[in-house]
């Protein structure tokens, strides 16, 4: 487990200077175009020039690579143009307020997947399991723009019980909280329930299972005892990538609803060119990405410990 735990974190630290590597050659590779979007497209060529050799631009790529690298590390992540605020300071806040959200409906899409999953994979082919796999397939397909207009018709304009914004200016307020939640769980729920459902109807038909069945144990016994554990494993990577999609793929709900959230810094900081924010806030969306997958390696072993055992062996091969 330890060795497992070395390796994946030595991936992380690849991964991670891969994608930090990607993202600074895409966004400052041309010194140039940095200082226009820094200092303005009506910045003269002399307040540019003088701009980059005080920010160290007039050095090669690699040494400034590794410069930027350093200080990114070390938590020294630049201003932002747009806010005119440190970055480091700047993204807690809106960090907190999608994890807010993000969490309240990751709360919710586990839990409905899992029952909604299991209730069809046990008898599958019946009228419940068709229900449940023509509604999962139907939200999602979905796109949230679509849903969030549609919600907010029936829910703001027609009966008038829900804020068309989650603002929050005026404090934290579950109403708010409502819409942009519903909106993320339609389009969600589904593609983790379908999951779950395949899961738990594949495991159904073990031989195990059966043997439960014809020593008559109960259904409920079968299901939460036997069954449950084994379909776990399949449908544990798609519910961990799940927290990556809730970080980044938000960014229509907030903007929608002009929720202040991750999502929405995102899209002001790519609108308004603020290089140093996008380049926080990418690896940020990086780290969270990695993270999530070793926490799923470490799921895969407890849920099914042959896995562990697998690679133990083949090691000592």
């Amino acid at each position: 487990m330890a060795r497992m735990i070395l390796a994946r974190l030595g991936e992380v630290v690849l991964v991670m200077l891969a994608v930090s590597f990607l993202v600074y050659l895409v966004l400052e590779h041309n010194a140039a175009d940095v200082a226009v979007k820094v200092l303005g497209q009506y910045s003269t060529a002399e307040q540019r020039a003088l701009w980059l050799a005080e920010n160290g631009y007039n050095a090669p790529f690699i040494e400034r690579y590794g410069i930027w690298l350093g200080h990114f590390v070390t938590g020294r992540w630049g201003s932002s143009t747009h806010y005119r605020e440190l970055v480091i300071d700047l993204l807690p806040p809106y960090l907190r307020q999608t994890a807010i959200l993000a969490g309240t409906s990751f709360a919710i899409i586990v839990p409905l997947s899992f029952v909604l999953g299991i209730a069809a994979g046990v008898r599958e082919g019946s009228l419940a399991d068709r229900v449940i796999s023509f509604v999962s397939v139907g939200t999602t397909s979905i796109p949230e723009f679509a849903s969030a207009v549609f919600l907010s018709a029936i829910f703001v304009f027609w009966l008038g019980i829900l804020p068309g914004a989650s603002t929050m200016t005026s404090g934290f307020a579950w109403a708010e909280l409502v819409l942009p939640v519903m909106v993320i769980v339609l389009y969600d729920f589904g593609y983790v329930a379908r999951m779950v459902r395949a899961s738990m109807a594949e495991v159904m038909t073990q031989p195990f299972i059966r043997t439960a069945l014809m020593k008559g144990a109960s259904p409920a016994r079968i299901v939460f005892r036997h069954a449950l554990r084994n379909a776990l494993v399949a449908p544990i990577t798609v519910i961990m990538l799940q927290i990556p999609w809730l970080l980044s793929g938000v960014i229509v709900v907030e903007v929608f609803f002009a929720y202040k959230g991750f999502g929405t810094l995102l899209y002001q900081a790519c609108l308004n060119s603020d290089v140093a924010l996008i380049e926080a806030c990418a690896m940020v969306s990086v780290l969270v990405i990695v993270s999530t997958q070793v926490i799923s390696d470490l799921l895969y072993t407890l849920l099914n410990p042959r896995i562990r055992f697998g690679a133990g062996a083949q090691g000592r091969g």
